[in-house]
């Protein structure tokens, strides 16, 4: 039997994340149902950090993970952000509505014309184009190198990480918890559930209430383009509405529908209707010309009911927290995040550092959650 202060459930962005951050201060195993952490959310984002995009806090917090990634880049040797502009653009009535929203809430986009944007961007249309807006401090995420960096941390802090180790069980035992996952029975003071879509069937092993996670699924496809230009510089372009996005990935074009249906959890699989949306709208405002798809896939996103993140444990419920509900933006805020999670986990409290990102603890909590589906 394995004893530690903490077992952090999921070995993805988040749990590794967090039990790396956690494993500092308190005794730490990891739990992982999956044969790696990468199979899931993980290892199936677009791999990009991106300040400009989701809620107030979701920004905050990805303004604050900068120095953090480049912090543990200095320290590992593994450059980890690599500076990819952000284009924002409108083709629409619609989309100039969205940029104008984008201005207003991170002021350090760059409204640019239609011709400054063609300039940028070359294979963009400048005649389909109504407006943009430029985030200059985006940049692609090396995705495998973050997540590779914190299990090396938690293995040089003496940390356990155990693979292919479903939760089946987990029970209160004295004042902790008593854990069966795959072989092995494990014994903590506190649980940490960052099982991503699984959370709820976690916290219902441990008769905890559900947070009511929704995952959603996102296609993806490369694609070869026709474009003679050099595409490597090309900026990441995301329609304004949010409809599709396209950026290089190794000499082919990354595109998404931006899709975000309702799936059970598990392996979701790509939607060809939404990739032929997709590729359609690309071709309208751009001269790419991407017409097959060399390889697809979709990966899950995981919301609650108001789109925020959830970091805490209910107050009937002490010693089992969630970090969940990340959506699409888990990796680009994921160094911040995790700190401010190990901070709640292990002490309480903010520390100085983490109360400097301007994000509530209360607006994470997931008491917040019992206002808006009326029950507990």
């Amino acid at each position: 039997m394995l004893s530690s202060d903490v077992v952090v459930v999921g070995a993805g962005i988040a749990g590794a994340s967090v039990a790396a951050e956690l494993s500092e201060r308190l005794s730490v195993v990891v739990v992982e149902a999956a044969a790696s952490g990468e199979e899931h959310s993980t290892g199936r984002s677009a791999a990009a950090f991106l300040p400009s995009y989701g809620s107030a806090s979701v920004r905050a917090l990805t303004r604050a993970s900068h120095p953090l990634y480049e912090a543990m880049a200095a320290e590992s040797g593994v450059p980890l952000l690599q500076p990819r502009p952000l284009l924002w653009l409108a083709t629409d009535e619609l989309g100039l509505e969205a940029v104008t929203e984008l201005t207003r809430t991170s002021p350090h986009l760059d409204r640019l014309t239609a011709g400054q944007a063609h300039r940028l961007c070359p294979p963009l249309r400048a005649e389909r184009v109504r407006s943009a807006a430029l985030d200059r401090s985006a940049a692609d995420v090396d995705v495998a190198g973050l997540h590779q960096t914190y299990l090396k941390t938690l293995r040089r802090r003496g940390a356990t990480v155990l693979f292919n180790a479903a939760v089946r069980d987990i029970r209160r035992h004295g004042q902790g918890w008593q854990i069966t996952a795959g072989e092995h029975v494990l014994q903590c003071a506190k649980v940490v559930n960052a099982a991503g879509a699984w959370v709820d069937q976690v916290a219902d092993r441990a008769d905890v209430p559900a947070i009511g996670i929704q995952p959603r699924r996102r296609t993806a496809f490369v694609s070869p383009t026709r474009y003679d230009g050099g595409i490597a510089e090309l900026p990441l372009v995301v329609d304004a509405c949010e409809r599709w996005y396209v950026k290089p990935e190794a000499g082919l074009m990354l595109g998404s529908p931006a899709d975000a249906t309702d799936v059970s959890p598990g392996r979701p699989t790509p939607d060809e209707l939404e990739i032929a949306r997709a590729l359609e709208a690309i071709e309208e405002a751009t001269t790419l010309g991407l017409r097959s798809v060399q390889r697809a896939w979709a990966g899950l996103r995981n919301f609650v009911a108001d789109h925020e993140p959830v970091v805490g444990a209910w107050s009937e419920h002490e010693s089992f927290y969630f970090l969940a509900g990340q959506g699409g933006y888990g990796i680009q805020m994921a160094p911040a995040l995790a700190r401010l999670a190990a901070d709640i986990i292990a002490e309480g409290t903010l520390s100085q550092e983490t109360a400097q990102y301007g994000v509530s603890p209360a607006g994470l909590h997931p008491d917040r959650l019992s206002v808006l589906r009326g029950t507990r």
